[in-house]
């Protein structure tokens, strides 16, 4: 175990930690379908970087419009 040096102060230790703070995503909008998307990547919507679609997209199929599965009644038992 390491044998500590000297005390780190608040004031020295939140100053450390001030530069950790949470930067907020760079987003470029996408040239094809214009949705932000994140720079360098393919877009998740239509599937084209730089000009050219090299990711196939599926169509989402929506929970909404699918009929929702009959749940069976529960049976309760009569005294």
């Amino acid at each position: 175990m390491g044998i500590q040096g000297k005390r780190r102060s608040r004031s020295k230790k939140r100053r450390g930690w001030a530069h950790r703070a949470l930067v907020g995503l760079a987003l470029t909008r996408c040239p094809a379908c214009h949705k932000m998307t994140p720079p360098h990547r393919a877009c998740a919507f239509c599937g084209n970087y730089r000009g050219r679609k090299v990711v196939t997209i599926a169509a989402k199929s929506s929970a909404k419009h699918k009929p929702a599965a009959a749940k069976p009644e529960k049976e309760t038992k009569s005294a």
